[in-house]
């Protein structure tokens, strides 16, 4: 049985009635245009989703403690400052900074990475005064996590300002990384779905070089992709523009867990090029066969061990799943793409007769794997039900199974069609519908590709529940700038303030000066002005004390140059 659907006869039975002409004329162009504009509505998504900013304060890994801690007052210099974060962390050099009240450097030495804590030596001489420790580290799924705070000792003082600060990285490179998981992706299913059909299900009698092409062009996509994340990873981790990359930050994402996982994928995929090429051709021996299967299943691996499943709390499980859920979406999208491309297209009635039955029951098995490991994935990832709700990444995966349950149901529609051995005389209707789950399926990959960015939920609601109870956050606008502000812990006493200020189009704004007042009208309390400490020249902090619960009112005034300056106004619920 198994012969025979691997090698269906390769020419039509006798008496056979031709196939009815497709259709012309305008009928048959509004259905061309009408499909065009629909991908096209969805690339649109797609990109999109690739492109949209991330948050300045999205963080992987969360700085729980400090020693001293943020905003304290200490009698005596402390012969250093210590750091515990939520996860283990790894250094970004020279971006680890101590500054002291006269704006000199009081870190002395490099900095000691223990697991999750980071231990910073302090000068001797330091003096009296305010300091500022700016900090920038790799968390454990290979994403930098930054921040600053200020301490001080005997009094507080004017604070300083450290001038190689850095809040994020640059907008471009964000985006460049997504692009580039895209395209992995994209190229991961090309080359799975055309050297599983080839091997399998491809009729002897039809060409084999179109589907071969396929596969060495999704072979190509995956290295483009795995040599640019490399790349990528210096000025994302590091701060910096595209082309910020130093032989010094290359060698340390090289020897990093995340590229080792990189080097080790480029030379699985160049291994797997020299069995590939005489399995294209149909002539690969069952050794050859079985070499490369194992050869492709441990690539999938290095997926995972590069990013979020690597550091989550049960990461073996989350390792294995993560592989099953990508495998599984190469198999089932891989596999559309061919019959799409070129089996609907060239096979003839008795041949779909004898594959698609089997590529119906490969196809269940693909889905029910990768709603099984997503499942996993969520859960782990996910944890709560505020997670899901309340957190980017929850919001993501929830944007995921809408898109996924709309597959499900364009694809129930192709299996019954298969079911009632009909398919096979409908090719182009089946065609249609495996179009629209590639079309729908592309948008979820663009999902993912935001969502292996995205903090995962439990982070971002240790984040905010580990740090605060209360949590303020809003976007203000203006015709010059858009101004994100964070305020924790929202409540009566002393509070922390954020400001991050971004052009228009998204892109961190320069800022000339700074200014914030509070006043409470029910109480009675008067504007307050308070003291702002610029971390980078788009990002700014207060330590501010309010001394009553109530709706208070902020006024945020930012000068951007000589004569632009704009006032924006926002209510902060204090309890």
């Amino acid at each position: 049985m198994t012969a025979v659907h691997r090698r269906p006869p390769s020419a039509p039975a006798a008496g056979r009635r031709a196939a009815p002409p497709r259709a012309a004329g305008p009928v048959a162009a509004r259905g061309w245009a009408a499909r065009l504009a629909t991908t096209a509505g969805l690339l649109v998504v797609t990109l999109t989703l690739l492109v949209a900013p991330a948050t300045p304060a999205s963080a992987h890994a969360v700085l729980q403690s400090s020693s001293p801690a943020a905003s304290a007052v200490v009698p005596t210099a402390p012969a250093e400052v210590v750091l515990t974060f939520s996860e283990p962390v790894r250094k970004v050099t020279d971006r680890i900074r101590l500054i002291a009240p006269d704006g000199s450097r009081a870190d002395r030495g490099e900095p000691r990475f223990d697991g999750s804590v980071v231990t910073i030596q302090v000068a001797q001489d330091a003096g009296q005064g305010t300091y500022l420790l700016s900090y920038r580290v790799i968390s454990a799924d290979s994403h930098p996590v930054s921040g600053a705070f200020t301490y001080s000792v005997g009094a507080p003082s004017e604070p300083p300002t450290d001038a190689g600060a850095d809040s994020r990285a640059d907008p471009v490179v964000e985006t460049a990384v997504k692009v580039g998981k895209f395209v992995g992706y994209a190229g991961l299913l090309l080359l799975v779905g055309a050297t599983l059909v080839l091997v399998a299900l491809w009729p002897s009698r039809l060409s084999r070089q179109g589907p071969s092409r396929v596969a060495w062009i999704g072979m190509g996509l995956v290295v483009l992709a795995t040599v640019a994340a490399i790349w990528l990873q210096v000025p994302y981790t590091a701060g910096g523009g595209l082309l910020d990359v130093t032989g010094e930050g290359l060698g340390s994402v090289l020897g990093s867990g995340f590229g080792t996982a990189y080097l080790v994928r480029l030379g699985l995929l160049a291994a797997a090029a020299f069995l590939l090429r005489p399995l294209l051709a149909g002539q690969a021996g069952r050794t050859d066969t079985i070499i490369l299967v194992v050869l492709g299943a441990a690539t999938l691996f290095t997926w995972p061990l590069a990013g979020h499943a690597a550091a989550s709390p049960a990461p073996a499980v989350s390792v294995v799943v993560d592989a099953v859920h990508l495998g599984s979406m190469a198999v089932w999208l891989g596999g559309l793409v061919m019959l799409a491309g070129f089996l609907l297209r060239r096979a003839d009635e008795r041949e779909l007769g004898a594959i698609l039955p089997i590529w119906s029951r490969w196809a269940a098995l693909a889905v029910a794997a990768l709603l099984l490991a997503g499942t996993v994935q969520a859960l782990i990832e996910v944890a709560t039900v505020d997670g899901l709700l309340n957190t980017t990444y929850g919001q993501l995966v929830i944007a995921k199974i809408v898109l996924f349950t709309l597959v499900i149901g364009v694809a129930a529609v192709s299996r019954h069609l298969v079911r009632q051995r009909t398919a096979a005389q409908r090719p182009t209707r089946v065609r249609r519908l495996i179009v629209a789950e590639l079309a729908i399926t592309a948008v979820v990959l663009g999902v993912s590709a935001t969502l292996v960015q995205t903090p995962p939920a439990r982070t971002a609601v240790a984040d905010e529940v580990g740090s605060t109870e209360n949590f303020f956050r809003t976007t203000l606008t203006s015709s010059i700038y858009s101004l994100q502000v964070e305020m924790s812990p929202a409540q009566r006493g002393n509070n922390t303030l954020h400001m991050y200020a971004y052009t228009p189009d998204n892109r961190p704004q320069p800022v000339e000066e700074w200014r914030v007042t509070a006043a409470l009208p029910s109480a009675g309390i008067e504007p307050i002005e308070f003291p702002l400490l610029p971390l980078t020249d788009n990002h700014a902090t207060s330590e501010i004390s309010l001394p009553a619960a109530g709706e208070w009112q902020f006024r945020f005034t930012v000068r951007t140059s000589d004569i632009d300056q704009a006032t924006v106004t926002a209510t902060v619920s204090i309890k």
